[in-house]
């Protein structure tokens, strides 16, 4: 007898809430304002946000399983709801110079977080694909709503990259499913250890297929070509979405999957470490070439993917804490760090690295802040960036994966000459002209960038305020929903 399986909405509440925002900007663009609607957005994040403590310690589940309010989808929801809120803060000073300042950005980017959410909440790969696809067909548009060549270029560039990588993501669920009988995370890791030699190759070709669809959403090296360009042709803010919420979102769903329903299979361990490998040199090395800021940050981003990477080297209770630590902690600071790149730059091509001479006599606080920054995403103490990247070298480590470590604390010193050198140009007397745009009246960016620079500093000499939550066992020892 079929039996329907309990449709329960209360776990679903942070999702919800986010998907009203979202309808409400598909609904109401025609008689309520852009920034009226992103106010009401701004809302629904919080409310969403608050919704998570709600939840907590209830350990909610619905429709058999395959939607999961545990702590790990809790504290995952929470980082990502964090960087939606510092995007739509900027977009309420910048949407218009980028000419994206309509409501259909709006809704775009809230649809996005929804589909985000859903990775983070999700019990099996179905929910699993379902919130990747909903995230990365509405990142397809944010990245060409400016209707610029160079927007439509680097759009067209994502989707096509994305699909490809999405259809070998779904090529390896078939195979993971046709190993396993199931597509239901639990019943996956419990399948893995009793499994026949014929399906262990199946299984394994699977694991790997669907590391490579997971490593271009997450910008892993050789699938991460596209991030330079996506990130340097789309609008900042768009580009700090990108960066933040988006590479949040498919790195709960990697460690969903693989410190998960996947931990016991064999393969693919190896196989990340060589392109975690891939990704710090080939970040580190190609930001070191960089003359333009926003695309430094670009190349900047594709390295700290490896540093995460790292993450699920590790064992699922030392990996997962590391990894909550480190994703809260990188979107805080790149956020703020693209923000400020927001409110100065001229033109959405951003601006030169040498440009940034001279910043602190003309914008004393951005330059402050932005400082604060590149000192946290090297990784510098006191900031959160430091201890961020001592967890996942930990985690790493303490799993035999030394080498990595030894290979990550090496390209931590080129990130320490390009993060450093435009933080010195910053505080060096300026002999040309101002070339950053007038700021005038800019709060909502300037909260933004105060939530982030306020969070990585106290988060850096306080680090158990989050990482308290993040670290206790039973979070990470339960990603297969066991």
């Amino acid at each position: 007898m079929l039996q329907v399986p309990e449709a329960s909405l209360t776990p679903l509440l942070p999702i919800l809430l986010v998907l009203a925002g979202a309808i409400s900007s598909t609904l109401l663009g025609f008689w309520l304002s852009r920034r009226t609607l992103t106010f009401i957005n701004i809302g629904a994040v919080v409310a969403s946000a608050v919704s998570l403590g709600w939840l907590w310690n209830r350990d909610l589940s619905s429709f058999g399983g395959s939607l999961r309010a545990d702590h790990a989808a809790l504290l995952l929801g929470f980082v990502i709801l964090a960087g939606t809120l510092m995007t739509l803060l900027v977009t309420l000073d910048t949407a218009w110079r980028a000419r994206v300042s309509f409501p259909e950005f709006d809704a775009m980017l809230m649809y996005a977080v929804t589909g985000c959410l859903l990775i983070a909440f999700s019990g099996d790969l179905i929910v699993m694909l379902i919130g990747l696809e909903i995230m990365s067909l509405s990142s397809y548009v944010l990245a060409t709503l400016q209707g610029s060549r160079r927007a439509e270029e680097s759009g067209l560039k994502y989707f096509l990259l994305g699909a490809a990588g999405s259809a070998v993501l779904i090529y390896g669920l078939a195979f993971v499913y046709g190993a396993t009988g199931s597509l239901n995370y639990a019943a996956i890791a419990e399948k893995t250890g009793t499994l026949n030699p014929d399906n262990v190759g199946i299984l394994v070709g699977g694991a790997l297929l669907m590391l490579c669809g997971f490593g271009f959403k997450v910008a892993l090296a050789p699938f991460h070509q596209w991030t330079p360009d996506v990130y340097g042709g789309a609008p900042t803010s768009v580009s700090l979405f990108l960066s933040t919420v988006v590479k949040v979102a498919a790195f709960a769903g990697m460690l969903r999957v693989f410190s998960g329903a996947l931990e016991n299979a064999p393969g693919w361990h190896s196989v990340l470490a060589v392109l975690i490998a891939a990704t710090l040199i080939v970040g580190n090395l190609a930001a070191l070439r960089q003359t333009n800021f926003k695309r430094m940050l670009a190349y900047s981003a594709v390295a700290h993917t490896g540093f995460l990477g790292m993450a699920l080297l590790g064992t699922p209770a030392a990996g997962g804490a590391a990894l909550g630590y480190y994703l809260l902690v990188y979107t805080l600071m790149t956020a703020a760090a693209l923000a400020i790149v927001a409110a100065l730059q001229r033109s959405e091509e951003g601006f030169s690295i040498t440009d940034m001479r001279g910043l602190y006599y003309r914008h004393p606080g951005y330059a402050v802040a932005l400082a604060v920054c590149l000192a946290s995403l090297a990784g510098l103490p006191p900031f959160a960036g430091f201890f961020g990247k001592y967890l996942v070298f930990q985690a790493a480590f303490q799993n035999g994966y030394a080498w990595i470590s030894v290979l990550a604390a090496l390209t931590s010193v080129a990130a320490l000459v390009y993060y450093l050198r435009p933080a010195m140009l910053m505080f060096m007397p300026d002999r040309t002209p101002a070339r950053e745009y007038g700021l005038g009246q800019r709060a909502p960016t300037t909260l933004a960038v105060a939530l982030g620079v306020a969070g990585v500093t106290v988060l850096g000499l306080l680090p158990n305020l989050w990482y308290a939550f993040v670290a206790h066992p039973d979070i990470w020892g339960m990603l297969a929903g066991r």
